[in-house]
């Protein structure tokens, strides 16, 4: 029975630390994602600091920010105490970026104060990734204005054959790679909140799933995202909890007090996943529309009218919105190529 009851202890301290190692690990695999979409850096270093209170040991009592030339992007509820793990990192160019987390309430002594050792390292390894995509940002904008520098004191060159057949074969691949380049974010997991009581002719996912798939084979596109359905706030929160979301849909049938509440809570907690909601009537335009103006936190509103391509709009607006800056970034790039 001694034995027993001592091993249960060892059981659950290994399985809190795996569940710690996870969200550690799901804080850099989402660093990751975000970063590839190629957002300004303004804009990529918002969503990142919100990664942070979910992988601390202890989220809820956890706040961060991160500063960065003068700017401060902070979590909600951001307020500074004396339980602080911080990192500062240099650019290419000798600006400093430092990355704050803190515990509002304490805790007992770790490795750092409150803090794991592997806190410790994950604070540094994603620091390390937003230094490193700074910095590519920034050598992207040096090559640029050398280029633009040299064109301006009219410096010419004598181009040997092997430089005129380089260029050449620069510009095709150019042209030819930008459709690869294209389109970096797409939406890969939509979390579809419906009450399965309201009247809708879509409520379910599957065939939610089915409206956007023949949207997708119509347009001879292959990069499906799997839709997940939940009809109740413990599901959603289970959900978010478990696995990263690029967008959620939320229908609006004749409840409408709910669904906007349940939008509301998810804003304070996941304030970086955009948020759409479907109206099940065009009467509620009206109200919603007033519900914005009085600060009710969602990104867009669609009105289902038994027409699917409403669904894949919703999906081809976000992705779009995201993906302009890198898109016409590589366009332009081509564009200039060829000159």
């Amino acid at each position: 029975m001694d034995n027993v009851s001592n091993q249960v202890p060892d059981y659950n301290r290994l399985l809190h630390d795996q569940k710690e190692r996870l969200k550690e690990l799901a804080c850099i695999n989402q660093t990751t994602a975000i970063l590839k979409e190629s957002k300004p850096v303004e804009e990529s270093l918002q969503q990142i600091v919100m990664l942070f209170p979910p992988a601390w040991q202890y989220t809820e009592f956890t706040v961060a920010r991160i500063i960065y030339m003068g700017k401060r992007f902070e979590t909600s509820g951001f307020r500074e105490t004396k339980w602080r793990m911080a990192q500062e990192f240099t650019t290419i160019d000798n600006e400093i970026i430092s990355l704050e987390v803190y515990y509002n309430s304490e805790f007992r002594e770790e490795f750092e104060g409150p803090f794991l050792k592997e806190e410790r390292d994950l604070i540094q390894n994603i620091g390390s990734l937003i230094i490193g995509y700074i910095n590519s940002y920034k050598a992207r904008d040096l090559i640029k204005l050398s280029h633009a520098t040299s064109q301006e004191i009219g410096y010419q060159s004598d181009l040997s054959s092997r430089k005129l057949l380089q260029r050449f074969l620069n510009r095709h691949n150019a042209e030819r790679d930008i459709f690869h380049d294209l389109t970096p974010f797409r939406v890969k997991e939509i979390l579809l909140v419906a009450n399965f009581y309201d009247p809708y002719s879509i409520e379910g996912e599957g065939r939610f799933a089915d409206h956007i798939l023949g949207q997708y084979y119509q347009f001879n596109l292959t990069s499906i995202p799997r839709v997940t359905g939940v009809s109740n706030e413990e599901d959603v929160f289970t959900r978010l909890g478990s696995r990263y979301y690029d967008m959620i849909i939320i229908m609006i049938g004749i409840d409408r007090e709910t669904p906007l509440n349940l939008c509301r809570r998810i804003k304070e907690k996941y304030p970086y996943i955009p948020v759409f909601l479907l109206l099940g009537n065009s009467t509620d335009v009206t109200f919603i529309k007033k519900q914005r103006a009085l600060g009710m936190p969602f990104d867009n509103y669609f009105v289902w009218k038994g027409e699917s391509k409403v669904l894949f709009a919703m999906v081809k607006l976000l992705e779009d919105s995201v993906n302009i800056y890198n898109d016409t970034r590589k366009g332009l790039a081509v564009f200039s190529l060829n000159q």
